[in-house]
């Protein structure tokens, strides 16, 4: 009997603990973390760390005990373009100078809300302004599902290019019939298309303006892989043709 009432209590602790405030614990545990991605699109940006507040949540690991002057690069994600925790609240989610020179200056700054279980990317966009040192930036939510079918991939498309009209992206197959599916409606800067289910297989994505059947930005050979979730995002400068600032499409896998 007593033996039983040793391991009852061992049960009883490993559990809940056994104390009077166990089920209020329970209640009252930490609210699942938001989830989000950040990007530096912002044209001619220093690299950065981003934080929420002075909490730094992205950096580039350092063997030296100093440091990273490294950051994010433009054109880049952090973190690998994985997702990173944070406590759902209110943030100031800024992006700060890696570099020796400005360093920790925050050139972009987004206060928003962050909820509980919810999925969200941050991106710098537009052109860094050497004399403010500023760029601009927005958040938008990754309100995806996840896929039930190996079959189909979920696209979207986000439009980072300040100087780029509205417009819509679309996948053509690289196999023999070449079928074209539209990804969505044509959206503005800082806009966001709806998502859209693709056959699995690789496309060559490119983007026009309503009304017109002139590519305005190409990107070839892009597979989508079935049962994953994927975000196409245009970065660049519309005008320039220069390498560091030619227009592009980033794709991204969410999940």
């Amino acid at each position: 009997m007593h033996s039983h009432r040793i391991i009852s209590a061992l049960f009883c602790a490993a559990l809940l603990g056994c104390d009077k405030n166990a089920v209020q614990d329970l209640l009252t545990a930490p609210p699942a973390a938001a989830q989000i991605k950040f990007f530096n699109f912002g044209v001619a940006a220093p690299n950065v760390n981003f934080y929420a507040n002075d909490k730094k949540l992205t950096g580039i690991s350092s063997t030296t005990g100093v440091e990273s002057t490294l950051g994010t690069a433009y054109g880049a994600a952090a973190a690998g373009g994985f997702y990173v925790a944070v406590d759902p609240g209110q943030y100031d989610l800024n992006g700060r100078i890696t570099a020796a020179i400005d360093k920790d200056t925050a050139v972009s700054h987004v206060n928003t809300a962050l909820a509980a279980g919810k999925r969200y990317s941050l991106y710098q966009s537009g052109f860094y302004n050497t004399t403010t040192k500023k760029v601009e930036a927005f958040i938008i939510e990754d309100d995806f599902a996840i896929p039930t079918s190996f079959a189909t991939a979920s696209v979207r498309f986000v439009n980072a290019i300040s100087n780029a009209n509205p417009m819509a992206l679309y996948a053509r197959a690289t196999t023999a019939d070449s079928t074209v599916f539209p990804l969505g409606a044509a959206v503005a800067y800082k806009s966001v298309a709806a998502w859209t289910s693709i056959p699995t297989g690789s496309y060559d994505l490119y983007t026009l303006y309503p009304g017109s059947t002139t590519n305005v930005i190409l990107r070839t050979g892009v597979g989508f892989a079935g049962g994953h979730i994927y975000t196409v995002t245009a970065r660049g400068d519309i005008t320039s043709a220069a390498t560091t600032r030619v227009p592009t499409l980033d794709n991204t896998a969410n999940y």
